[in-house]
């Protein structure tokens, strides 16, 4: 009798904390977003996100409340000697939370760790070739996303980035982009929608882009979306996000149905941007 009274206590405990406990995680982080923005953080971003100063004053709140939250749970590594500044994180930061402001009410939960290289850094990659036969060799990478807790990237590529906006490649918005696209676990270049009814429609208009891209960058045509983004449907979504951000007339004069599926994802005009 005693053990089973022990035994309904503690799996009551255990419910009561799965029920109480993402009410107590959509308080802290309320309390976190109401903070006031520390007016050297402000200076930071608006020094290294050009497009900072051209948001709204509902998107320019909604995105300092989301570094907040961002800040205090993620953290960041310094990798190969490197110390992780204020500047690193507000910035990271930052560009990753504008992929936040549709109000989803996550912040890249399966996402622990930001791994942070001062530069370009090497892996071992191992292809298979056929007949048993396993090519190896040794790439640099400027960034990846992990399926489990990690990301990774270059902070010399992200400075890089943050100075040419306009150029349609942003490694903090691409990497970050996978991290949406994997937070059922699988990466496909579809991120959880908002309905159901929203998934045909998406793969639609997806489908079509990725495999006019794919064409054009067989026949050499030159394209508004980076020509990474026909390496598959992952890498697809990820860099249609980075075109999205950086070069929004661009993709809407050339991929009106595209733009607006991104728009509608991401809740954002970015053409008022400009």
């Amino acid at each position: 009798m005693i053990k089973t009274i022990i035994f309904l206590f503690i799996v009551g405990l255990i419910i009561t904390g799965i029920l109480i406990n993402p009410i107590l995680v959509r308080r802290r982080r309320n309390r976190l977003k109401n903070r006031p923005f520390p007016p050297l953080w402000n200076a930071i971003i608006e020094n290294n996100l050009p497009i900072y100063p051209c948001l709204s004053p509902d998107e320019l709140r909604r995105l300092q409340g989301h570094v907040q939250v961002f800040l205090a749970e993620k953290q960041f590594i310094g990798c190969r000697g490197l110390q992780v500044t204020e500047e690193m994180k507000l910035t990271l930061a930052a560009i990753a939370c504008l992929l936040l402001l549709n109000e989803r009410g996550q912040y890249f939960p399966r996402l622990r760790s930001i791994l942070v290289y001062p530069n370009a850094y090497f892996v071992e990659e191992r292809t298979s070739i056929g007949n048993y036969v396993v090519e190896e060799r040794r790439v640099a990478r400027l960034g990846e996303s992990w399926t489990t807790d990690q990301l990774v990237v270059s902070w010399e590529q992200v400075k890089l980035d943050s100075t040419n906006w306009r150029d349609g490649h942003n490694v903090v918005l691409h990497e970050f982009a996978h991290q949406l696209d994997q937070e059922d676990g699988k990466a496909e270049g579809v991120p959880i929608l908002q309905r159901n009814s929203d998934y045909p429609i998406w793969a639609k208009v997806m489908t079509e882009a990725y495999q006019q891209l794919c064409n054009d960058v067989l026949q050499g045509v030159k394209t508004v979306i980076d020509s990474y983004g026909a390496t598959n449907t992952a890498e697809f979504f990820a860099v249609a996000t980075e075109t999205f951000f950086e070069k929004p007339h661009q993709l809407l004069s050339k991929h009106p149905a595209l733009y607006e599926q991104l728009q509608r994802y991401y809740q954002l005009d970015p053409v008022l941007w400009a």
